[in-house]
């Protein structure tokens, strides 16, 4: 019996982790007592932490061998491969793609590390930094 090559990956999902719920909701918990306790316009602290947890669970970068597709909290942008000139990568934060005319677009979730799966899912169009390194080697 010959054994098959594994499947390719078709599309990767970069996202922020979802631990950073359990601080939003530790804040919720915290906020009760104020809440329940004072005018009902304090209510309103509860936005803080529902906010924040759609922010986490929206927020996110898929990429796929065609193009990228952004979401952020309010809207979306998809990017063709062709379109991407260049990655800045940031000292801290996420990556950004540089377009035609320097625009920058941030991709959310996507950090340095992520660089080799990104340089294998654009088809060539990135270099992997770190067979780079180790052909310098």
């Amino acid at each position: 019996m010959s054994e098959s090559a594994p499947p390719s990956v078709q599309r990767v999902i970069f996202r922020v982790p979802t631990t950073g719920l359990l601080p939003l909701g530790l804040l919720a918990i915290c906020e009760s007592p104020v809440v329940a306790s004072t005018n009902a316009v304090f209510a309103l602290l509860y936005l803080i932490p529902i906010v924040g947890a759609v922010w986490i669970l929206r927020t996110r970068t898929v990429v796929d061998s065609e193009q990228l597709r952004t979401r952020t909290l309010f809207g979306s942008r998809t990017l063709a491969w062709a379109d991407i000139r260049s990655l800045k990568l940031p000292r801290r934060g996420w990556l950004n793609a540089v377009l035609a005319g320097d625009e920058l677009v941030p991709l959310p979730g996507v950090r340095t590390r992520h660089l080799p799966m990104l340089a294998a899912l654009s088809g060539g169009r990135l270099s992997d930094p770190d067979a780079a390194a180790g052909d310098a080697e």
